[in-house]
């Protein structure tokens, strides 16, 4: 059954004990008629914790958004530990960079709201390892995680969060469940933050209400599908460029897929320099 509720936050956890602290903090309620996954409440935030791996990061990611998820551009959010060679234990990364190993394919969250905080790129395994990549974290469900969530919202509103829990140093044997809560709680302030800002960023992208989109809806023919990418697109412009205009030539656009091809190239420009 749908949730009558709208939810502005969705915080995703492989592991309880990633979730403990993010609970207590915003005083979530667990969602007792939902069995297939541990969901927990408040007015704004739904949290689901998964259950390790990326299979069942995804399947926890669709299902929330399904049930609990709106037609409207929200936050959704990765909140786990990683590996690193020499990183010290409980510093936050934000991940720029996601490569699933298996796949060998690189996903690369925007995080614009978040552009002052540590970053760093992220292998997903499929195995915990004991051996570490010499610049790169290391986790089990993170590419999973934003592969399922961008078909859900826009890029620039997914946040990857990623505490360090073992290194070289303390390896992944010795990690117990108190010592993950400690870790993700030390970091309950940054967390907060990042999801003030990002939500700060996703009322700008709802409220904007674009005359553009309007005209150009009336001047070509957009097909139901190609309305949704053109809105998306506009959005996505709004938010990289702070708003600025976009201009259009009208003589060299005759079809609605050259609307979009041209947008398309627009943002990746402004991508490029960012």
């Amino acid at each position: 059954m749908k949730s009558s509720n709208t939810y502005k936050i969705f915080i995703y956890t492989a592991l309880t004990c990633e979730a403990k602290a993010v609970i207590e903090h915003y005083k979530l309620k667990k969602d007792l008629s939902v069995h297939a996954f541990a969901v927990y409440l408040n007015n704004d935030i739904c949290l689901t914790v998964t259950g390790l791996g990326k299979s069942a990061m995804a399947a926890g990611v669709a299902y929330t958004q399904a049930r609990y998820g709106t037609n409207e551009p929200v936050t959704l959010v990765n909140i786990g530990i990683a590996g690193h060679q020499h990183h010290a234990l409980g510093k936050l990364f934000l991940i720029d960079k996601i490569t699933d190993i298996d796949s060998q394919k690189s996903y690369y969250p925007s995080s614009i709201a978040a552009a002052h905080y540590p970053r760093a790129s992220l292998q997903t395994v499929p195995k915990p390892q004991y051996e570490y990549h010499a610049s790169e974290l290391c986790d089990m469900e993170a590419s999973a995680f934003y592969e399922t969530a961008v078909r859900f919202t826009t890029s620039e509103l997914i946040l990857c969060m990623k505490v360090i829990s073992d290194n070289q140093y303390s390896s992944a044997d010795a990690i117990n469940a108190k010592q993950v809560s400690s870790l993700i709680a030390a970091q309950l302030s940054t967390i907060e933050e990042l999801l003030i800002k990002t939500c700060a960023l996703a009322v700008i992208i709802t409220s904007h209400e674009s005359q553009l989109f309007n005209r150009l809806v009336q001047d070509y023919h957009f097909t139901a599908q190609q309305r949704q990418q053109l809105k998306s697109q506009l959005k996505r412009w709004d938010v990289i460029t702070d708003q600025q205009p976009l201009l259009f030539d009208d003589t060299q656009l005759v079809t609605a897929k050259d609307v979009l091809l041209y947008l398309d190239s627009c943002i990746n420009k402004v991508n490029f320099n960012l």
